[in-house]
């Protein structure tokens, strides 16, 4: 049987023009997706345990806190999410901010199926916006400060985004994720290899920095945990 699939032709199921390419869904059986961008795979149902655990090492740091309010930077498949609801406590609001209308269209749509309809939990709110901009409103208004922030992004902190205005790793962007969360909150932070230097500037932000690798003896993901001093 799984040899039967994996000889199966992928199906695309949906494209979408974007500054970097053509953005498709593509699809090889009922729960078998890839979303890929100009020809480049950038998700795999086949693989989100650092996903998973992005928002599960997040939340074990606020055991306890009532009513937590999560900002998850990037649906994606939709995995983060899930395992945000699943991890956080059961009265945590989650906001998730996609920059894609379209990837929203597919979290409610045909990849609803991989995470029993995350996206459209009634404790959920997906907002079509860029979470930099998300992260620099509650930075700015001390109520709408977050207790977790997940940021699930597309290859996370590499060489190519270690200038001083990058709008999510930069010094700049970490002291706005700083403010926009409460005493004791948690930025995590996705990266699909180590950073050393982002690691740095992340510690400098006024965080205490913890260095997590989910994928031991396989892919070298790293999820880097800061909870705000």
């Amino acid at each position: 049987m799984v040899r039967d699939l994996m000889t199966r032709p992928w199906q695309t199921l949906a494209t979408v023009a974007t500054d970097e390419g053509p953005l498709e869904l593509r699809r090889r059986g009922e729960r078998d997706f890839l979303i890929v961008i100009a020809g480049r795979v950038l998700m795999t149902s086949a693989a989100h345990r650092s996903e998973v655990a992005l928002a599960q090492l997040a939340a074990a740091r606020l055991v306890g806190r009532p009513q937590p309010r999560v900002l998850v930077g990037g649906l994606g498949m939709g995995y983060t999410l899930r395992a945000a609801l699943d991890a956080f406590a059961p009265d945590a609001r989650i906001t998730v901010a996609e920059l894609t209308p379209a990837v929203v269209e597919w979290g409610k749509g045909p990849l609803a199926v991989l995470t029993s309809g995350a996206a459209t939990d009634a404790r959920v709110e997906v907002v079509v916006a860029d979470v930099a901009r998300v992260i620099a409103a509650a930075s700015a208004e001390p109520s709408a400060a977050y207790d977790a922030i997940l940021l699930d992004l597309y290859e996370g902190p590499n060489a190519a985004t270690q200038r001083k205005d990058d709008p999510f790793y930069g010094a700049a962007a970490l002291g706005r994720s700083h403010a926009a969360l409460r005493p004791g909150g948690v930025l995590a932070v996705w990266s699909e290899d180590p950073d050393a230097a982002f690691a740095r500037r992340f510690a400098s932000a006024g965080f205490a920095v913890t260095t997590q690798r989910p994928n031991q003896g396989g892919r070298t993901h790293v999820i880097y945990l800061g909870v705000r001093r």
